[in-house]
Order: C-alpha cells, then structure tokens, then sequence
C-alpha cells in the first residue's frame, strides 16, 4: 500500500523521530563507562604524561590541575601549556608549581602561520612528555579521582591488547556542568549530537574513519600512535582536533574508543551564554564536514524529527485533522521520552526536556553563523581569528 497525503505525512511525523529514541535507548545502557580497575594501572607501564593547553583559564585551571593531581593511577608528570595568558592564570600556575612536584608549567610562544591554537599547544607539549601514555585534557575539565583508571581500562597494551578494548586513542565525554539558563538549555545537545544518531559501540567496532565520534576534553593516546600520524602537526589547521586527530588514527589502523566520560570527569565548557554560542559557532560548520550540502541535511534532520511534531500537532488538533494529531503526538512523545532518557543518564536539567524544540532551533540559529563565520573567513575564539578551512590548510 503507498502512502500519499496525509498518510504520508503522518508517517513523517511519527516514523523518524522512533529511530533517535531508540538509539539514545540503546546508547544509555550499551556505552561503555570503563571500569575503575587498579589492574588497568598496567595499560601504562611507563607512566602517564597529562597535558593541559590553557589560555586565559584563572578560573579554572587549579581545580583542573588539582583534581589531576589527586587521580589514582601512575600520572608521572603533569605538563601546562600557558598560551599567552593575561587574565592571571600564569600567577595560579607558578604558585602551583612551587607546592605541586609533578607541575611543569611552559610558556607558550607565538602561533605558526598555518597553525590552530590548540593543536600547535598539544603539539609543543607531546614534544617535552616524557611517558609513551599522554592523557591530554582541558583546562575546564575536573577529573574524579578514577577517571584516569577507568580510561586506561579501555585501552589496549603497548604489545596489543591484554585487556581493555584494544585502543590507540580513549576519548571521552565528562559530566557538563551548567550555570545559566542557556546552558541548561543548550548543552545537553552535545550528548543528543552522539546519542541520537550513532550506536556508540560502533565507533570501536569497526575501522571505518567514516564512523567516529570523539571528544577533546579528555583524550588518552599513545605516543606511537600520535607519532605514526605525523603528530598534532597531522592537524594543524584544524578547529575540530579532536575529530581529526581521531579520524587520522583510525585511518591508519588503529582503533578509537570513544567513552560516556560520565563517571571519569565533569566540565564546564562555557562561564555564560555569549561564550557557548562562540564556542558552539566556532565548531558546528567545520564539524559536519564544512560544506553547505551537509548544513542542508543537518538542519532538515533537526528540523524533521525534533521540531515538526511539536508544531504539527496543534495544528492538527485545532483543524481537526485527528490522523494527522495522532502521528504528531507520537513524534512529541518520542522526543519527550527521549530526553526524559537523557536527563536521568547525563545529569540534565528537566527544563532542556520541557523546552527540546526551543532548544533546537536555537541550535540551528547557531549552525547558519557558524556558516557565515566560515564563508567570510573570520572565525573567532580566545582573542584569535581564523580564516576558513581550506585557507588555513
């Protein structure tokens, strides 16, 4: 039987938005955590180097080296990369070097042309690390005391596995703590751009670069790993590192876990709504592949299955249409339990559940300026502009 008509527009509203749900389903309880083991210990005989990039981070970067500090597993050193600070966080590091014997603390230098921020810090601190295990975080990242255990058990040995998953790169998502109204209402869709659209088991699952997720706030690679791709300077030009890196990685066969970092560590991205907008726009465009037909098909993605039922269905209540309103409240009701799901599994707050559609559509607000940002090649972010992809590469 074809559809046609309203059917077929039934089926729209109510068919697509059942397959999120289930993956966000499948993900809650099949995405690994990792386990906090004192065995895992082993995965790094030689020790770990964690290396933090910070740019005007006074208000966060003791907590982050602190809590690093405090972590069970064998963290040999502890490396800074303070990339020309001027809000005081040299002050911070230097009086925690003083108390803290694993601190190092490096003065950064002046960008290369060529070079993105934060690949070219990763990359001057890789040089000076010491150990074949590097843990790369943050600077707004707080680590739980058995985060480093719980990601060194997803990783493989340096022979080949003896536990753990085998992995070259462990990258994760930490627990996003939230402030301001826009935040709780906007960072839980960094958990839904995953969840919702990839089985997470996946990634590790298969060697494809094309299926990949990944997450810079925390992410543990071994040094031949990194080196065997050519190091960060692989990925120089790019704002989305962590994909990249990841991506390059998997391309040279080597397997990427990407973990619910839930348990491993907490974060808070942005101090207010300006900055998680900037910081959204920064990523979004470059992150979907930096082309206009992929723009397209997210925003009807988005549009489609989180949003049109939600306006459908009083439309089709107020005509009558009572087809039509069934399927839309299906939709709704698939979108609300999804995020009810979310909500109890990554800690998010019951107004993002209430408000999901909103919450969307400010997202692809951000995605068109993270578009015109790129087309105009002016891309700002911690006092730097970039210009567009292909002008930096």
């Amino acid at each position: 039987m074809s559809f046609s008509g309203p059917r077929a527009l039934a089926a729209l509203l109510a068919l697509p938005a059942l397959m999120p749900l289930g993956l966000v389903a499948f993900n809650a309880v099949c995405w690994t955590r990792g386990r906090a083991l004192p065995e895992a210990a082993a995965a790094a005989p030689g020790g770990i180097s964690v290396l933090i990039p910070a740019r005007d981070e006074v208000a966060n970067i003791e907590r982050c080296v602190r809590s690093v500090d405090a972590a069970h597993g064998p963290i040999t050193e502890i490396i800074v990369y303070d990339d020309g600070s001027t809000d005081g966080t040299d002050a911070v590091l230097t009086r925690l070097q003083a108390e803290l014997p694993r601190l190092r603390v490096i003065t950064g230098d002046a960008l290369p042309v060529g070079w993105v921020g934060k690949p070219y810090a990763l990359q001057r601190l890789s040089a000076l690390a010491d150990c074949d295990v590097i843990l790369n975080i943050d600077a707004d990242v707080t680590l739980r005391a058995d985060g480093v255990l719980r990601m060194l058990s997803l990783l493989g040995s340096a022979e080949q596995v003896t536990g753990g998953l085998g992995a070259a790169v462990v990258t994760a998502v930490p627990r996003q703590r939230t402030g301001s109204f826009v935040e709780r209402l906007m960072m839980p869709l960094l958990h839904l751009s995953y969840v919702a659209w990839l089985p997470m088991p996946l990634v590790y699952r298969t060697r494809d670069p094309r299926v990949l997720a990944a997450n810079g706030q925390l992410l543990m690679i071994r040094r031949s790993a990194l080196e065997a791709v050519g190091g960060w300077s692989r990925v120089r030009a790019e704002l989305v590192d962590d994909m990249a890196m990841c991506r390059a990685v998997k391309q040279g066969g080597g397997r990427v876990v990407f973990a619910d970092g839930d348990r491993m560590a907490e974060c808070r991205m942005y101090p207010d709504a300006t900055a998680l907008m900037h910081g959204f726009a920064k990523n979004f465009y470059e992150g979907i592949g930096g082309h206009p037909v992929a723009m397209i098909v997210v925003m009807g993605l988005h549009l489609v299955l989180f949003v049109a039922p939600y306006v459908a269905l009083p439309l089709a209540l107020a005509t009558g249409a009572g087809q039509l309103a069934a399927a839309a409240a299906v939709g709704v009701a698939a979108n609300v339990c999804l995020r009810m799901i979310m909500a109890l599994r990554y800690g998010h707050s019951p107004l993002s559940v209430l408000l999901h559609p909103v919450a969307v559509l400010a997202m692809m607000g951000v995605l068109g300026t993270s578009y015109r940002w790129s087309r105009r090649g002016d891309i700002r972010w911690r006092g730097r502009s970039y210009p567009a992809r292909a002008e930096r590469a």
